[in-house]
């Protein structure tokens, strides 16, 4: 997969997730720093992929999702960054964010892994996007080819109200 920052080439490590997948286990931080797996999250889940909350594209693309999952109601959003879970928490409260989970992966890169979104370069996430059904089966996936732009929002929230 070839991904880019302002233009620039970027290594992307891990194993690429696609429709039709299992979505791979993970283990993640939470803000109070308890863990998170996938066994912890049930329903149709957003998961998406994002280098740092406390960036404009970032910040806009967690907003967003935040104002907008109440459309699809059962519908579960969680945000992953490399962010410490410090910081994150700092930002949700910051900015009111209640409708979307965050979490960190700094500690094991399991996520990054599993889902092929581990920049090596820049040690942080690409942007990318995955809708799963309740069955932990993937039915859409959007990795962005540059990690400035904005996911399809559309098109992710279209594909987990059809579930």
């Amino acid at each position: 997969m070839k991904v880019t920052f302002q233009g620039n080439p970027l290594t992307v490590a891990g194993t690429q997730v696609k429709v039709g997948d299992v979505f791979p286990d993970f283990k993640v931080s939470k803000n109070d720093l308890s863990e998170l797996t996938l066994a912890d999250t049930s329903g149709v889940r957003i998961f998406l992929s994002v280098p740092s909350l406390d960036t404009p594209v970032c910040d806009l693309e967690v907003m967003t999702f935040n104002n907008r999952v109440s459309e699809i109601p059962g519908v579960s959003v969680y945000t992953l960054s490399m962010d410490l879970p410090f910081a994150q928490a700092r930002w949700c409260g910051a900015n009111t964010v209640e409708a979307v989970t965050t979490a960190s992966d700094y500690k094991d890169r399991s996520f990054a892994q599993a889902t092929g979104t581990f920049i090596e370069e820049l040690g942080l996430l690409t942007r990318a996007a995955f809708v799963v059904d309740a069955a932990g089966k993937v039915t859409h996936v959007e990795y962005l080819e540059e990690i400035t732009e904005q996911p399809h929002f559309d098109a992710i929230l279209e594909a987990a109200k059809a579930l």
